[in-house]
């Protein structure tokens, strides 16, 4: 399975400033559950936002020009895909979940309350026609989030 993890405001933000602008502590264990002993793939930019380095309990791959001691980078994601075993969750950022969009066969979005405005902005990409959108689901652990899942029209 491959698959896009990611947190959206109203505005389709999705970070500022090189950082998430909430925190949620039920989206970050669902974050957990879903990756761990799985592998992860992100951009640079991703990565040095990124608290702990590497995400522990997960095969990091980073998507850079610049190699990075020590973490598996590649300069293409079809590269990175090539080498990996098991499930797959692209976390970002818009560029990555831009390409993504062509690889993955689902989508798990959070949708986060925050408005979110400003200068240093980061968007998700459009969700395009090949994408089945699932209804609404009530987010376990926590009243304000909601999850929509998206699955790539056959």
């Amino acid at each position: 399975m491959i698959g896009i993890l990611v947190a959206v405001s109203p505005e389709g933000v999705i970070g500022k400033d090189n950082s998430i602008p909430w925190h949620y502590s039920a989206d970050l264990k669902r974050f957990k559950r879903l990756t761990v002993d799985n592998t992860v793939i992100m951009g640079r930019n991703t990565w040095e936002s990124l608290p702990v380095k590497p995400l522990p309990n997960r095969r990091n791959i980073v998507i850079t020009r610049n190699d990075i001691d020590g973490i598996d980078c590649f300069r293409s994601i079809d590269d990175a895909l090539q080498s990996c075993e098991g499930n797959v969750w692209f976390i970002g950022g818009s560029g990555i979940y831009e390409e993504a969009m062509d690889k993955a066969e689902i989508i798990e979005m959070t949708l986060v309350p925050d408005k979110i405005t400003g200068n240093n902005c980061v968007y998700f990409p459009d969700v395009g026609k090949e994408w089945e959108k699932k209804p609404v689901e009530k987010f376990k652990g926590e009243t304000k989030l909601r999850l929509q899942k998206y699955t790539r029209r056959v």
